[in-house]
């Protein structure tokens, strides 16, 4: 663990964020960057209703995710664990699903509290897997992750195939930030809540990290600081899945590289970790508006393609980090 935080990097992360924040209540199609700033007709009702909303969800969205993430790794002690990796995120969709098919007419929040819960249980399911299986390398612990993610993805592609809902369990599987709209991201603020809790116990998820013997010997309650983080990396994926769809890796790049910099210590490094997944998702989506402006390719896709040439990276480069 490094000595002391870098503080140019730190005011980087932060500045970075502010210029992206910036060019996300610009960019778009229909509106020329002019329209939106002279705040006048249109260009008012467009920055109010969807520039806004859209900007604060990408923020919400990232740094719910970087948290998760670095939550999940200090729970499994593997640095290759996170919502998407873990099956979390299937799991939540499998929530959906079963919402969709029980209870059809069911408002956003019941949605959320379904997922979420599924989700957990998914979690759960996960660590118990762990727990029983004989890991030979810590390679293995994504994988497991990815094969029960698979099972729970298929169990909900069966589902929707059988009962005629492909299309509409499809629009959960990639994150799109393009449908977020005044009234329709609110419930993403329960992240903010979350995090800010997550920050409260930032200091016990570090002693959690280094097993549960020491957590045992200094006098913490292992159990329940396992049930505490796995719930909130649960209503986390909840909520984002339910509200923009699935957005796959954030929460294994940001957390690997801050803690490349920046050590171990949640203290030090969580608010950088929240910082870094909203950098990501937020210039990932901003990437997204002008590749093929005035055309968008969604988030999930971006950080698909990202996440992925990340995990190869860390497979190849940080074995000797990995727990």
């Amino acid at each position: 663990m490094n000595a002391s935080p870098r503080p140019l990097l730190v005011c980087a992360i932060f500045v970075a964020t502010a210029v992206l924040i910036a060019a996300s209540l610009v960019t778009g199609g229909g509106y020329a960057w002019s329209d939106v700033l002279a705040m006048e007709g249109d260009g008012a009702l467009v920055l109010a209703a969807s520039r806004v909303p859209r900007t604060l969800a990408l923020l919400l969205s990232g740094a719910g995710l970087a948290v998760s993430g670095i939550l999940m790794q200090m729970i499994a002690r593997n640095r290759f664990v996170e919502p998407s990796t873990a099956g979390t995120v299937e799991s939540a969709g499998l929530g959906i699903l079963l919402t969709l098919l029980l209870m059809p007419g069911a408002p956003v929040v019941v949605r959320m509290l379904i997922a979420a819960m599924v989700a957990l249980a998914g979690s759960a399911l996960f660590l118990m897997l762990l727990s029983r299986l004989p890991l030979g390398s810590a390679l293995m612990v994504p994988l497991v992750g990815i094969m029960l993610g698979g099972i729970f993805d298929a169990v909900t592609s069966f589902l929707a195939y059988r009962f005629d809902l492909l299309q509409s369990i499809g629009a959960f599987g990639s994150g799109d930030f393009s449908i977020v709209l005044r009234g329709r991201y609110e419930f993403l603020w329960i992240i903010a809540a979350l995090v800010a809790a997550a920050y409260a116990t930032a200091a016990r998820f570090t002693i959690l990290g280094m097993g549960e013997a020491v957590a045992i010997g200094v006098g913490l309650n292992y159990r329940r600081l396992v049930a505490f983080g796995l719930i909130i990396v649960s209503v986390v994926t909840a909520v984002v899945v339910v509200t923009v769809g699935a957005v796959p890796f954030v929460g294994l790049i940001v957390p690997n590289v801050v803690s490349l910099i920046l050590g171990d210590d949640l203290r030090r490094s969580l608010p950088i970790v929240a910082t870094g997944g909203a950098l990501l998702v937020l210039g990932s989506d901003v990437g997204g508006r002008l590749i093929i402006a005035p055309y968008e390719i969604p988030v999930g896709t971006i950080m698909g393609v990202i996440g992925s040439l990340g995990f190869l990276v860390l497979i190849f480069g940080r074995r000797g980090h990995a727990t």
